[in-house]
């Protein structure tokens, strides 16, 4: 899309704004900058009052979420300029493949088929890269944190940082140790994620000399900290002593998209329960959502060398042994996955970009769909995102139109009444709201029948 001139954005700009998704791109070139907790539990940088608030052209083209900043299908057009095939959603690519990890362990111990680990590891066996860049589990009372980003030097290192982390990360530690020690490095993360990494690669001749590849995770959307302690609060205990979590227990007798929790307690124990009987354990309805989310139009990582998510359709949901869904967009990577297959290492499938769009329905329709009503309404700010999707509201029945909005309440009042919670050690002001508010919003996104006949019946879908 064609450039538009915007004026020199401040990190500040960007916070107020909502639109900080807290990958610490900015925070990694200031010495006296960090990325902290603020009081919802999403990271946000914290600097001289001068940096802060200094309005720069050069961090306005540096953060994922800046309308100065080069967009995704520049980002691809610059990176995969021959691809074999483009799609409207799913972007640029050389093949995508169904399926999971054929050898050893890799799909037991992940969340899902195993894939983003085994290529990890695979780039680190084959000599594409000395590095990885990849989030594992750390520990909170060293840390503050449960979750960070950490470097990995050796196969065994990938094997530790399995499994999906629904938890607020930074990159500015990883960004600045990659700087101070020469090699090539991966780097595994979300699409913004990604997106930060190349953004910073146009401009820092070290990083984009030793970013070398990038491995891009499907993403519905960034929690906040604070779920930890809903869920710890609803499981019977405190999230002060919770000591490590694994969201998504595998079980390979059960089907994938039954996501249970377990946590493990300092005093030894362990407490888990499944998302669906927890009060925000619909992962659609936007509880702790960061805000910038609500700004995303990539659902598949559109800029990294390779690309995953869960195959959420059948037979593969019901699969607990989980199932992965691979868009390569890199040729090198490409032939290391064919020759994967060759060998029988890998147990994949080809597929088209219809059946990977389909696998990540309810994902695209938020983020295109959906973010097109968001833009049409949201009150104005500081900082105006700009996006590839447009704003409208035309030709959403009111049902479709109420899910949108109620999903935008949701990710809004969990942080503030968790905080409200907190803050008199009463939880269940927030439990009882959020089992409200879920109800609610279950009513409205599930009706079926007369209950959703009448919603398209009392505002009928409007003409273009």
């Amino acid at each position: 899309m064609a450039r538009i001139s915007t004026p020199p954005i401040s990190p500040r700009g960007i916070v107020q704004s909502g639109l900080c998704i807290g990958c610490g791109s900015c925070a990694s070139a200031e010495p006296q900058a960090a990325m902290q907790w603020d009081a919802c539990g999403q990271l946000k940088p914290q600097g001289p009052k001068g940096w802060y608030a200094r309005r720069d052209a050069g961090f306005a083209k540096q953060c994922p979420f800046s309308p100065a900043a080069a967009d995704e299908d520049a980002i691809a057009g610059e990176r995969f300029p021959s691809a074999s095939h483009r799609d409207a959603k799913v972007g640029s690519f050389e093949a995508a493949y169904v399926g999971a990890v054929a050898e050893g362990e890799w799909r037991q111990n992940g969340s899902s088929g195993g894939m983003v680990s085994w290529v990890a590891a695979e780039l680190l066996r084959t000599g594409r890269v000395d590095a990885v860049a990849h989030v594992k589990a750390a520990d909170p009372d060293r840390d503050n944190r449960f979750f960070q980003y950490e470097i990995s030097r050796s196969v065994e290192d990938i094997g530790r940082g399995a499994k999906s982390r629904y938890y607020p990360v930074e990159m500015s530690h990883i960004i600045r140790a990659i700087r101070e020690t020469p090699g090539r490095y991966a780097v595994v993360g979300i699409p913004c994620f990604i997106k930060a990494i190349h953004l910073l690669r146009r401009r820092d001749p070290v990083i984009a000399e030793r970013v070398t590849h990038t491995l891009g995770l499907f993403c519905g959307h960034m929690k906040s900290a604070r779920m930890v302690d809903s869920f710890a609060w609803q499981m019977g205990t405190e999230g002060s002593q919770v000591r490590a979590i694994d969201y998504r227990v595998k079980d390979a007798g059960r089907p994938a998209n039954w996501y249970r929790t377990r946590l493990e307690l300092r005093d030894g124990g362990s407490a888990a329960q499944d998302w669906w009987h927890l009060a925000d354990g619909d992962w659609g309805a936007g509880f702790f959502q960061n805000s910038a989310c609500n700004f995303c139009d990539d659902v598949v990582a559109e800029t990294s060398d390779i690309a995953f998510g869960d195959a959420w359709v059948e037979p593969h949901s019901s699969d607990g042994r989980g199932t992965n869904v691979v868009v390569v967009r890199s040729r090198d990577l490409h032939a290391m996955i064919e020759d994967g297959i060759a060998k029988g290492r890998l147990d994949l499938s080809p597929v088209d970009a219809r059946y990977i769009v389909d696998t990540q329905a309810a994902g695209f329709r938020h983020r295109r769909e959906g973010l097109a009503y968001r833009l049409s309404w949201m009150r104005p700010r500081p900082v105006q995102p700009r996006k590839r999707v447009q704003p409208d509201a035309a030709g959403l029945p009111l049902r479709r139109r109420l899910v949108y909005r109620l999903r935008a309440g949701t990710s809004w009042w969990s942080h503030r009444m968790m905080r409200v919670a907190r803050a008199l050690n009463a939880p269940i002001i927030y439990t009882r709201w959020a089992r409200a508010a879920l109800t609610l919003y279950q009513a409205v996104a599930w009706s079926r029948g007369r209950l959703g006949s009448f919603f398209d019946a009392i505002m009928p879908p409007r003409g273009k």
